[in-house]
């Protein structure tokens, strides 16, 4: 059984900082990509930043030069960390581990439950 969960979202003023970390844990060879979406009511979920097995990154144009996000390969864990947050960045962020190649050698993806993230103005 695999788990994702993550942890770090909370309520900031404009401009500042926060960082998210999600592990996931489980029965665990390997994962592809790790990413971090975000989801507001009334709205689909939409990518913010992802990050392969290798390194190479991927983010939203609306979060470019703010955010970065990072990965420890051991860990099976991801860091999205975000800095000059604006109040439009408020939302629940969601990780998702995408090609989870586990011992029984089976490959899924899986989402973690999300954390808030709440920006004021």
């Amino acid at each position: 059984q695999v788990q994702v969960v993550e942890s770090g979202g909370g309520l900031v003023q404009a401009g500042g900082s926060l960082r998210l970390s999600c592990a996931a844990s489980g029965s665990i060879i390997s994962i592809n990509t790790m990413a971090w979406y975000r989801q507001v009511p009334g709205k689909q979920r939409e990518l913010v930043a992802a990050i392969t097995g290798g390194g190479d990154t991927n983010y939203a144009d609306t979060v470019k030069a703010r955010f970065t996000i990072s990965r420890d390969n051991a860990k099976n864990t991801v860091y999205l960390q975000m800095n000059s947050l604006k109040p439009e960045d408020t939302a629940v962020y969601y990780c998702n581990a995408e090609g989870v190649l586990t011992v029984w050698y089976t490959r899924n993806d899986y989402w973690g439950q999300g954390t808030q993230v709440t920006v004021s103005s």
